[in-house]
């Protein structure tokens, strides 16, 4: 039982050392407190690269992620590859639409 403690202690450990806070898509600190609110239903191109910033960088895991804005993987799947192949631009709704054409 004593290695039981030990592995909950590491494990607790391991939680405390995420990180605090991860650089935004505006280049300021971005914290869990600056995150969309978990009952946003409006995804601006800001929440959406705030969100996806927030992953690349540790501070919510993917899971967690999904869970608060009740999003699927491959939604926000679809908001990385966006950013990585378009800019924040990918990100609109509209643009979206014209880049799958191509």
């Amino acid at each position: 039982m004593g290695n039981l403690a030990g592995v909950r202690g590491d494990m607790s450990e391991e939680r405390q050392q995420r990180v605090t806070y991860v650089i935004g898509p505006d280049g300021s600190p971005l914290t869990i407190a600056d995150l969309p609110p978990p009952e946003t239903k409006r995804w601006v191109i800001r929440r959406k690269a705030e969100v996806v910033a927030a992953v690349r960088g540790g501070l919510l895991s993917l899971d967690e992620a999904c869970k608060r804005y009740t999003l699927t993987v491959e939604e926000f799947l679809a908001w990385q590859r966006a950013i990585e192949k378009y800019g924040l631009a990918g990100l609109r709704t509209t643009r979206l639409q014209q880049y799958r054409g191509s």
